[in-house]
């Protein structure tokens, strides 16, 4: 069994993310002395033995307890695979976790993970505007399973949290605040930290509620929501971690009390990742810390240009928040950068943002996020679409609102581009 904690030390010297990105999991002399580890396109293993493979399918299924020392046995892809267990172990390495879960996208994250704690009658709380894939999920899906979903406008920040916890019996049925922050697409923080005290005071002796912090935005590099107090930190790994836009992936990070039974979910709802996503994921985690400096950096020349363009009515940018916000009391608290996406609102509405959008030339009009390429998009009708629109408005979702994820590309090159879309307006 190797030694995670001797691997992340040269002596006393304790060594940092973005070389243990380089390494850590993984040693050559298991696959003939190759560098990087190969993919391990298999479906099945073999045992030596009988006795070997009894033992491994009565850890895998619960059946026992690991023994000191015991590794978990390799069985089947479904259940686990050494590219994989490699990614997994430099995954909670940014994060300081346990342990973590890959699956094969970010809704298979959320959605394996919601499942694996939430049973008919809990309630699951959450601040609004979330991923629309999320919102489809907490408000069409789980109520078809007896589990209520409760949003509330992120705007009110934990006074709305504790508004609809105060209806009814809502406090002693939750079992999980489900935080996405910074908003997606407004930018809107939560306070990780009061959210936590929250759901440590919420739920019965039975079983507490769980804090869960969806880290796409800012993480695994400028926010930690487990060192904040929150129970699981998931991601859509398609995002920043994988950074190039050629891969789907998710991520659930935490303690291994948690992590674990989402990961017995995980081989029975099939949700896990495949040998050539971890084996790609592990190839961006290399450049992971170059590539979100590069893009929060660019972010700042882009969100700069755009709040001094008169065509420009609002920018919604964790940069520009200045003391006396009580969003840069949070920012400040729990954020070790702005990252690098941006929401604006010009002047007009739909029609001029999209005016804007086609008259892009070197930003490209997709959705997604995280790339070495910069994307806009148009929330309101594209990532947000099944939001009603009454709701859209409600939660900051304006008609002319777009967004950008800024990428690694020149910023004069950037903000010449919004230069000219922004003539079209």
């Amino acid at each position: 069994m190797w030694d995670k904690e001797k691997k992340k030390h040269i002596g006393d010297h304790e060594v940092k993310p973005e070389s243990l990105m380089m390494s850590y999991g993984y040693a050559p002399e298991w696959s003939e002395g190759a560098a990087k580890p190969p993919i391990f396109q298999t479906s099945t293993f073999v045992f030596e033995s009988a006795e070997a493979g009894k033992a491994f399918f009565e850890v895998a299924y619960g059946l026992r307890e690991k023994k000191p020392a015991e590794m978990s046995g390799l069985i089947y892809s479904r259940l686990n695979n050494p590219g994989l267990e490699i990614l997994e172990d430099r995954l909670t390495v940014w994060d300081c976790a346990e342990e973590a879960a890959v699956f094969e996208s970010g809704m298979a994250a959320i959605s394996t993970t919601v499942f694996t704690f939430l049973r008919p009658r809990d309630v699951l709380v959450f601040p609004e505007p979330v991923y629309g894939g999320t919102e489809y999920l907490f408000h069409e899906v789980l109520p078809q399973f007896g589990i209520e979903a409760v949003g509330f406008p992120a705007v009110e920040g934990i006074e709305g949290l504790e508004r609809v916890l105060g209806e009814g019996d809502r406090r002693k049925r939750l079992r999980m605040i489900f935080v996405e922050t910074p908003a997606n697409p407004t930018n809107v923080l939560m306070d990780i930290e009061a959210c936590a005290r929250i759901a440590a005071e919420s739920g019965d002796d039975e079983r507490r509620a769980l804090l869960v912090v969806d880290n796409t935005f800012l993480g695994p590099l400028f926010q930690h929501p487990l060192k904040l107090g929150a129970d699981l930190v998931l991601y859509s790994l398609t995002k920043y971690v994988g950074g190039h836009s050629d891969l789907i992936a998710g991520g659930c990070l935490g303690p291994t009390e948690l992590v674990e039974p989402v990961k017995v979910t995980r081989t029975i709802f099939g949700t896990m990742a495949g040998p050539w996503t971890s084996w790609l994921l592990l190839r961006s985690l290399e450049t992971l810390k170059l590539r979100m400096t590069s893009e929060m950096k660019n972010a700042r020349y882009v969100a700069d240009f755009l709040a001094d363009h008169p065509k420009v009515e609002r920018v919604h940018y964790l940069g520009h928040l200045e003391e006396g916000d009580p969003q840069f009391e949070i920012y400040r608290k729990q954020c070790v950068g702005p990252g690098a996406m941006i929401s604006f609102e010009v002047r007009g509405g739909e029609a001029e943002a999209f005016r804007l959008l086609n008259a892009l030339k070197l930003i490209k009009l997709a959705v997604s996020l995280g790339g070495t390429e910069s994307l806009a998009e148009h929330p309101g009708t594209m990532t947000h679409a099944d939001v009603p629109p009454e709701d859209r408005m409600h939660i900051g979702i304006t008609p002319s609102m777009v967004r950008i994820s800024v990428g690694i590309e020149h910023p004069d090159d950037l903000i010449a581009d919004l230069e000219q879309a922004l003539e079209k307006v």
